[in-house]
Protein backbone atom coordinates (compact mmCIF):
# COMPACT_ATOMS: atom_id res chain seq x y z
CA UNK A 1 0.00 0.00 0.00
CA UNK A 2 2.74 2.48 0.93
CA UNK A 3 4.46 1.94 -2.42
CA UNK A 4 1.27 3.13 -4.17
CA UNK A 5 0.95 6.11 -1.82
CA UNK A 6 4.56 7.08 -2.44
CA UNK A 7 4.22 6.91 -6.23
CA UNK A 8 1.01 8.98 -6.11
CA UNK A 9 2.84 11.62 -4.04
CA UNK A 10 5.69 11.70 -6.57
CA UNK A 11 3.32 12.15 -9.50
CA UNK A 12 1.06 14.60 -7.69
CA UNK A 13 3.86 16.87 -6.46
CA UNK A 14 5.60 17.06 -9.83
CA UNK A 15 2.36 17.89 -11.67
CA UNK A 16 1.27 20.37 -8.97
CA UNK A 17 4.64 22.14 -9.07
CA UNK A 18 4.44 22.37 -12.85
CA UNK A 19 0.96 23.87 -12.65
CA UNK A 20 2.06 26.36 -9.98
CA UNK A 21 4.43 27.98 -12.48
CA UNK A 22 1.61 28.12 -15.04
CA UNK A 23 2.99 25.19 -16.99
CA UNK A 24 0.70 23.98 -19.76
CA UNK A 25 -0.17 20.44 -18.70
CA UNK A 26 -1.16 19.45 -22.21
CA UNK A 27 2.41 19.84 -23.46
CA UNK A 28 3.41 16.79 -21.39
CA UNK A 29 1.08 14.63 -23.46
CA UNK A 30 3.47 13.53 -26.20
CA UNK A 31 2.46 10.01 -27.33
CA UNK A 32 5.49 9.66 -29.59
CA UNK A 33 7.86 10.29 -26.66
CA UNK A 34 6.07 7.71 -24.54
CA UNK A 35 6.31 5.16 -27.32
CA UNK A 36 10.02 5.78 -27.91
CA UNK A 37 10.99 5.66 -24.23
CA UNK A 38 8.52 3.03 -23.02
CA UNK A 39 8.89 0.79 -26.04
CA UNK A 40 12.68 0.93 -25.98
CA UNK A 41 12.71 0.18 -22.23
CA UNK A 42 10.40 -2.81 -22.63
CA UNK A 43 12.26 -4.10 -25.67
CA UNK A 44 15.64 -3.74 -24.01
CA UNK A 45 14.36 -5.57 -20.93
CA UNK A 46 13.04 -8.42 -23.08
CA UNK A 47 16.35 -8.64 -24.92
CA UNK A 48 18.44 -8.59 -21.74
CA UNK A 49 16.58 -10.99 -19.44
CA UNK A 50 15.22 -14.54 -19.55
CA UNK A 51 11.46 -14.75 -19.24
CA UNK A 52 11.75 -16.51 -15.84
CA UNK A 53 13.55 -13.46 -14.42
CA UNK A 54 10.82 -11.14 -15.66
CA UNK A 55 8.04 -13.36 -14.32
CA UNK A 56 9.73 -13.41 -10.93
CA UNK A 57 10.05 -9.61 -11.02
CA UNK A 58 6.33 -9.32 -11.74
CA UNK A 59 5.57 -11.63 -8.82
CA UNK A 60 7.86 -9.68 -6.47
CA UNK A 61 6.24 -6.40 -7.50
CA UNK A 62 2.80 -7.84 -6.76
CA UNK A 63 4.08 -8.90 -3.34
CA UNK A 64 5.54 -5.43 -2.74
CA UNK A 65 2.07 -3.90 -3.13
CA UNK A 66 1.00 -5.84 -0.03
CA UNK A 67 3.99 -4.67 2.02
CA UNK A 68 6.39 -6.74 4.09
CA UNK A 69 4.77 -9.62 6.03
CA UNK A 70 7.70 -9.68 8.46
CA UNK A 71 6.97 -7.70 11.61
CA UNK A 72 7.09 -8.11 15.37
CA UNK A 73 4.00 -10.34 15.40
CA UNK A 74 5.32 -12.69 12.72
CA UNK A 75 8.68 -12.99 14.49
CA UNK A 76 6.94 -13.59 17.82
CA UNK A 77 5.00 -16.41 16.20
CA UNK A 78 8.15 -17.81 14.60
CA UNK A 79 9.95 -17.96 17.95
CA UNK A 80 7.01 -19.75 19.57
CA UNK A 81 6.84 -22.20 16.67
CA UNK A 82 10.53 -23.04 16.98
CA UNK A 83 10.22 -23.59 20.71
CA UNK A 84 7.17 -25.80 20.19
CA UNK A 85 9.10 -27.97 17.75
CA UNK A 86 12.30 -28.09 19.80
CA UNK A 87 10.59 -28.95 23.09
CA UNK A 88 8.67 -31.80 21.41
CA UNK A 89 11.91 -33.09 19.91
CA UNK A 90 13.53 -33.03 23.35
CA UNK A 91 10.65 -34.84 24.97
CA UNK A 92 9.79 -37.45 22.36
CA UNK A 93 13.05 -37.80 20.46
CA UNK A 94 13.89 -36.87 16.90
CA UNK A 95 11.66 -39.52 15.33
CA UNK A 96 8.61 -38.14 17.14
CA UNK A 97 8.55 -35.22 14.67
CA UNK A 98 9.16 -37.24 11.51
CA UNK A 99 5.55 -37.12 10.30
CA UNK A 100 5.27 -33.41 11.15
CA UNK A 101 8.30 -32.32 9.12
CA UNK A 102 7.36 -34.60 6.22
CA UNK A 103 3.78 -33.30 6.09
CA UNK A 104 3.79 -29.85 7.73
CA UNK A 105 0.41 -28.87 6.26
CA UNK A 106 -1.28 -31.64 8.25
CA UNK A 107 0.82 -31.22 11.39
CA UNK A 108 -1.04 -30.21 14.54
CA UNK A 109 2.03 -28.20 15.56
CA UNK A 110 2.84 -26.21 12.42
CA UNK A 111 -0.78 -25.44 11.54
CA UNK A 112 -1.18 -23.52 14.81
CA UNK A 113 1.11 -20.81 13.44
CA UNK A 114 -0.79 -19.19 10.59
CA UNK A 115 1.73 -16.66 9.24
CA UNK A 116 4.47 -19.32 9.22
CA UNK A 117 2.43 -22.06 7.58
CA UNK A 118 1.24 -19.56 4.96
CA UNK A 119 4.84 -18.88 3.88
CA UNK A 120 5.78 -21.90 1.80
CA UNK A 121 9.41 -20.78 1.39
CA UNK A 122 9.82 -20.61 5.17
CA UNK A 123 8.04 -23.93 5.68
CA UNK A 124 10.28 -25.66 3.14
CA UNK A 125 13.40 -24.11 4.66
CA UNK A 126 12.57 -25.08 8.24
CA UNK A 127 11.18 -28.54 7.54
CA UNK A 128 13.98 -29.51 5.14
CA UNK A 129 16.50 -28.61 7.84
CA UNK A 130 14.61 -30.55 10.49
CA UNK A 131 14.41 -33.58 8.18
CA UNK A 132 18.20 -33.64 8.06
CA UNK A 133 18.28 -33.81 11.87
CA UNK A 134 15.42 -36.29 12.21
CA UNK A 135 16.91 -38.62 9.59
CA UNK A 136 20.41 -38.26 11.04
CA UNK A 137 21.67 -37.25 7.61
CA UNK A 138 24.21 -34.72 8.92
CA UNK A 139 25.75 -33.34 12.07
CA UNK A 140 25.37 -29.80 13.40
CA UNK A 141 28.39 -28.42 11.53
CA UNK A 142 27.27 -29.86 8.20
CA UNK A 143 23.73 -28.59 8.81
CA UNK A 144 25.02 -25.05 9.39
CA UNK A 145 26.96 -25.15 6.12
CA UNK A 146 23.87 -26.47 4.34
CA UNK A 147 21.67 -23.70 5.73
CA UNK A 148 24.25 -21.03 4.91
CA UNK A 149 24.24 -22.26 1.31
CA UNK A 150 20.45 -22.19 1.12
CA UNK A 151 20.21 -18.72 2.68
CA UNK A 152 22.83 -17.39 0.26
CA UNK A 153 21.03 -18.92 -2.72
CA UNK A 154 17.70 -17.50 -1.57
CA UNK A 155 19.25 -14.05 -1.12
CA UNK A 156 20.80 -14.14 -4.60
CA UNK A 157 17.45 -15.18 -6.08
CA UNK A 158 15.69 -12.30 -4.32
CA UNK A 159 18.31 -9.89 -5.69
CA UNK A 160 17.36 -10.69 -9.30
CA UNK A 161 14.17 -8.58 -9.39
CA UNK A 162 15.59 -5.36 -7.88
CA UNK A 163 18.71 -5.73 -10.02
CA UNK A 164 16.61 -6.02 -13.17
CA UNK A 165 14.54 -2.95 -12.31
CA UNK A 166 17.61 -0.95 -11.33
CA UNK A 167 19.14 -1.60 -14.75
CA UNK A 168 15.92 -0.36 -16.36
CA UNK A 169 16.07 2.74 -14.16
CA UNK A 170 19.67 3.35 -15.22
CA UNK A 171 18.70 3.08 -18.89
CA UNK A 172 15.67 5.39 -18.82
CA UNK A 173 17.55 8.74 -18.68
CA UNK A 174 19.56 7.67 -21.72
CA UNK A 175 16.41 6.66 -23.56
CA UNK A 176 14.95 10.06 -22.67
CA UNK A 177 17.93 11.66 -24.39
CA UNK A 178 17.32 9.44 -27.43
CA UNK A 179 13.73 10.69 -27.60
CA UNK A 180 14.94 14.29 -27.18
CA UNK A 181 17.51 13.92 -29.97
CA UNK A 182 14.84 12.56 -32.29
CA UNK A 183 12.72 15.59 -31.41
CA UNK A 184 15.63 17.93 -32.22
CA UNK A 185 16.06 16.17 -35.56
CA UNK A 186 12.43 16.96 -36.32
CA UNK A 187 12.95 20.54 -35.13
CA UNK A 188 15.87 21.00 -37.52
CA UNK A 189 13.53 20.19 -40.39
CA UNK A 190 11.37 23.18 -39.48
CA UNK A 191 13.96 25.91 -38.95
CA UNK A 192 12.26 28.02 -41.56
CA UNK A 193 8.95 27.84 -39.73
CA UNK A 194 7.44 30.43 -37.37
CA UNK A 195 8.76 30.71 -33.78
CA UNK A 196 5.57 29.12 -32.42
CA UNK A 197 6.16 25.97 -34.45
CA UNK A 198 9.83 25.77 -33.42
CA UNK A 199 8.86 26.25 -29.78
CA UNK A 200 6.36 23.41 -30.03
CA UNK A 201 8.92 20.98 -31.47
CA UNK A 202 11.65 21.96 -28.99
CA UNK A 203 9.20 21.63 -26.09
CA UNK A 204 8.18 18.17 -27.29
CA UNK A 205 11.83 17.14 -27.51
CA UNK A 206 12.54 18.34 -23.96
CA UNK A 207 9.54 16.38 -22.70
CA UNK A 208 11.41 13.24 -23.77
CA UNK A 209 14.32 14.10 -21.49
CA UNK A 210 11.89 14.90 -18.67
CA UNK A 211 10.00 11.62 -19.07
CA UNK A 212 13.18 9.52 -19.02
CA UNK A 213 14.47 11.15 -15.86
CA UNK A 214 11.07 11.21 -14.18
CA UNK A 215 10.32 7.55 -14.88
CA UNK A 216 13.78 6.53 -13.69
CA UNK A 217 14.16 8.46 -10.46
CA UNK A 218 10.49 8.90 -9.61
CA UNK A 219 9.13 5.42 -10.30
CA UNK A 220 11.40 2.56 -11.37
CA UNK A 221 14.37 3.21 -9.06
CA UNK A 222 12.18 3.58 -5.92
CA UNK A 223 10.37 0.34 -6.78
CA UNK A 224 13.72 -1.43 -7.23
CA UNK A 225 14.86 -0.15 -3.83
CA UNK A 226 11.59 -1.29 -2.26
CA UNK A 227 12.10 -4.83 -3.61
CA UNK A 228 15.68 -4.81 -2.36
CA UNK A 229 14.54 -3.82 1.13
CA UNK A 230 11.88 -6.53 1.10
CA UNK A 231 14.59 -9.05 0.18
CA UNK A 232 16.66 -7.95 3.18
CA UNK A 233 13.58 -8.26 5.38
CA UNK A 234 12.94 -11.81 4.20
CA UNK A 235 16.61 -12.74 4.61
CA UNK A 236 16.42 -11.68 8.27
CA UNK A 237 13.42 -13.98 8.80
CA UNK A 238 15.39 -16.90 7.37
CA UNK A 239 18.43 -15.98 9.48
CA UNK A 240 16.20 -16.18 12.56
CA UNK A 241 15.14 -19.72 11.65
CA UNK A 242 18.71 -20.74 10.87
CA UNK A 243 20.06 -19.47 14.18
CA UNK A 244 17.48 -21.42 16.16
CA UNK A 245 17.97 -24.63 14.19
CA UNK A 246 21.76 -24.53 14.41
CA UNK A 247 21.71 -23.77 18.15
CA UNK A 248 19.33 -26.67 18.78
CA UNK A 249 21.45 -28.99 16.60
CA UNK A 250 24.41 -28.07 18.81
CA UNK A 251 22.48 -29.41 21.85
CA UNK A 252 21.26 -26.08 23.21
CA UNK A 253 18.13 -26.22 25.32
CA UNK A 254 14.94 -25.22 23.43
CA UNK A 255 14.68 -21.89 25.28
CA UNK A 256 18.37 -21.15 24.61
CA UNK A 257 17.99 -22.00 20.92
CA UNK A 258 15.02 -19.60 20.72
CA UNK A 259 17.10 -16.88 22.37
CA UNK A 260 19.80 -17.37 19.73
CA UNK A 261 17.07 -16.91 17.12
CA UNK A 262 15.63 -13.84 18.86
CA UNK A 263 18.99 -12.08 18.88
CA UNK A 264 19.18 -12.16 15.08
CA UNK A 265 16.05 -10.00 14.72
CA UNK A 266 16.41 -6.27 14.08
CA UNK A 267 15.60 -4.15 17.14
CA UNK A 268 12.44 -2.61 15.65
CA UNK A 269 10.95 -6.07 15.06
CA UNK A 270 12.46 -7.98 17.99
CA UNK A 271 10.05 -9.16 20.72
CA UNK A 272 11.23 -8.49 24.26
CA UNK A 273 12.85 -11.34 26.19
CA UNK A 274 10.28 -11.18 28.99
CA UNK A 275 7.25 -11.45 26.71
CA UNK A 276 8.91 -14.29 24.79
CA UNK A 277 9.71 -16.16 28.01
CA UNK A 278 6.13 -15.72 29.19
CA UNK A 279 4.77 -17.04 25.89
CA UNK A 280 7.13 -20.02 25.88
CA UNK A 281 6.04 -21.06 29.38
CA UNK A 282 2.50 -21.46 28.03
CA UNK A 283 3.61 -23.99 25.40
CA UNK A 284 3.32 -27.59 26.56
CA UNK A 285 4.69 -30.64 24.71
CA UNK A 286 1.97 -32.74 23.11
Amino acid sequence: MFIIIGLIIVLGCVITGFLMINGPLGVLVQPSEYIVIGGAAIGGTLAANPIKFMMQTLGKFTGALKGSPYNKDSYFELLRMQYDVFVNLKKGGLLSMEEDVNNPMSSDIFTKYKSFIGNHHAVDFFCDAMKMLVNGACDAEELEILLDTEVETHHEENALAPGLLQRVADALPGLGIVAAVLGIVVTMQHLDGPPEELGHHIGAALVGTFLGLFASYGFVAPIATNLENLAHDEARYFACMKAGIVAFANDSAPSTAVEFARKTIFSFDRPGSEEVDAALREIKPR
